[in-house]
């Protein structure tokens, strides 16, 4: 099953990510879990971490501090080394474009194959300019 986020006003869709399954963004989690958490899921990062991907939405106010808290891993993601590409649907979208994720930071995509974090941190300044929540889709 797909996990697509989005920031809506009224029926128009202002802006959306897929970020691939619920698999793989929960795989995404556990690597800030592992490098930057030391394991403690939601001890640095509670507004990314302890959301219930059940749950639905980010509110407006939380966009703010989620916000903060993806700078602050895709600025430690730079750092690290990579990880392979976990899905198959990853795979096939960096042979087609020709990506070879060099940092930790970009082995994370979304289904364009654009980095995952920054995807996410304007996805958090739309619904911040527009006073919307992320819903989950």
């Amino acid at each position: 099953m797909g996990l697509y986020l989005c920031v809506f006003e009224e029926d128009d869709e202002l802006d959306g990510v897929e970020v691939g399954t619920y698999a793989d963004f929960g795989f995404f989690r556990e690597c800030v879990a592992k490098e930057m958490e030391d394991g403690r899921i939601g001890s640095k990062y509670p507004t990314l971490m302890l959301h219930s991907d059940c749950d639905g939405v980010w509110a407006p106010s939380e966009c703010e501090k989620l916000k903060a808290e993806l700078r602050d891993v895709s600025e430690r993601f730079k750092q690290l080394p990579p990880v392979p590409f976990q899905a198959e649907w990853q795979k096939q979208v960096a042979s087609l474009l020709g990506l070879k994720p060099k940092r930790l930071f970009d082995s994370f995509i979304d289904i364009d194959g654009e980095p995952l974090l920054e995807r996410l941190e304007k996805l958090c300044d739309v619904a911040i300019e527009n006073d919307q929540p992320i819903l989950f889709q």
